[in-house]
């Protein structure tokens, strides 16, 4: 049976041939400043945006479906192509709930560098978000300098894992290496120089009147909207509700770690925007503690946990049964236990977690990947009524939305 066009009642309603000044359009999926493959269907009225519908689906490629058809370890770099500004949040989200699913739980020295990639991962995803953001609204000086620092980041995910978009640096119970010699030193170097640069790049735009008279009262979303929908991340914090899962529900070593959580009552994109600017000081923190916390952890790298997790090379070189067992779990895959796991991150874009129904067999009986972009996606027909379209590449910008984990 032929699923119902939730559209289909706003086309038919439409009339081409109207004389009351009303102009339907497409935005997208081709427009520049859609963010990925977004359509926008506009109805206008002059400019003035009169009603707003976000149509999704055309970057799906059934990601959720693959991975009931993978086993675990094997669908774990596919999570790369979610938020493709920030792989590691999605290595790492998924591998959380496997951890839980089983019951193990990564070495310390695994933690320090899992959340130092995390961070160095939100780090690049907000830079790129100023960049791209601040070129939709016509600040191109912006876009050169914060893709300049974004690639300094990037070569620290390139030393340490070989890939700069795609990273697959985490794996279920650890990670697969230890930090190279001298990364540590670039890595102080680099948040040395970026506080620097985020300086400058609020001088250019924090009391820029072309840039606050683009940004401030445009995209207002009001608290309760902002709760109505879903939104999490800056979205939520945005509108005055201070809800972060790194202090709310507490992964890895944030328990452990000194840092605050900004939030802005503004509820506009120009608040949204300044939340980003704090979040990175933030990790800039965040990173410096983790750096002393590294010198401190010994030098286990993945969780002892034969049954699900293959064994340290050395052994599998050396110990028949280790061989075994790593071949059983890289042909058949492990096989966790019976139940349903949701672990919830917070990653730059807002509550990334994933969901996953076992029965006790290699590929998972149902996954759900509960991904923030889809809500902030929606949110659009609530808000952009009212607003002119001028404002419309303005307001799409400053939910960073990306559609690798929208249609998923």
């Amino acid at each position: 049976m032929q699923q119902p066009n939730k559209l289909r009642p706003f086309f038919e309603n439409l009339n081409f041939e109207r004389d009351d000044n009303t102009m339907v359009i497409n935005f997208g999926p081709q427009h520049p400043s859609a963010h990925g493959q977004l359509r926008l269907v506009l109805e206008l009225q002059g400019e003035q945006v009169v009603k707003a519908y976000p149509d999704i689906g055309y970057l799906h490629r059934g990601i959720e479906k693959m991975a009931e058809n993978m086993i675990y370890n094997e669908f774990l770099p596919t999570t790369d192509r979610l938020d493709y500004i920030a792989s590691t949040s999605n290595n790492y989200a998924f591998a959380l709930a496997v951890e839980r699913l089983i019951g193990v739980e990564a070495p310390r020295r695994a933690q320090v560098i899992r959340t130092m990639l995390l961070e160095l991962n939100r780090i690049i995803s907000h830079l790129f978000f100023l960049a791209t953001h601040a070129l939709d609204v016509g600040a191109m000086s912006i876009f050169l300098y914060a893709f300049r620092e974004r690639e300094f980041a990037m070569d620290l995910m390139e030393d340490y894992c070989g890939a700069r978009l795609t990273h697959s640096a985490v794996r279920i119970g650890g990670v697969p290496l230890d930090l190279p010699d001298g990364w540590l030193e670039n890595l102080a170097r680099f948040l040395d120089k970026l506080p620097s640069q985020i300086k400058l790049y609020e001088d250019l735009l924090t009391e820029n009147r072309i840039w606050k008279m683009r940004l401030e009262n445009v995209g207002i979303v009001t608290p309760e909207q902002a709760l109505s929908w879903g939104c999490s991340g800056i979205m939520l914090r945005g509108s005055g509700i201070k809800y972060d899962i790194r202090k709310e529900e507490p992964y890895e070593l944030y328990s452990e770690l000194d840092f605050d959580i900004p939030v802005s009552d503004r509820c506009d994109s120009y608040g949204r925007y300044r939340l980003y600017m704090e979040e990175m000081k933030e990790s800039i923190k965040i990173l410096r503690q983790l750096i002393d916390m590294y010198y401190t952890t010994d030098s286990q790298l993945m969780a002892h946990a034969p049954r699900y997790i293959s064994a340290p090379k050395e052994e599998i070189m050396t110990q028949n049964y280790a061989l075994m067992q790593h071949f059983v779990l890289v042909t058949q895959g492990m096989r966790p236990p019976k139940g349903t796991v949701y672990a919830p991150t917070e990653s730059p874009k807002g509550e990334l977690g994933f969901l996953i129904r076992s029965e006790g067999e290699p590929y998972a009986y149902r996954l759900k990947c509960r991904a923030p972009s889809f809500f902030h996606t929606g949110i659009l027909q609530d808000i952009l009524p009212g607003t002119y379209i001028a404002d419309v590449v303005t307001i799409i910008g400053s939910t960073n939305i990306v559609f690798g984990e929208v249609d998923r």
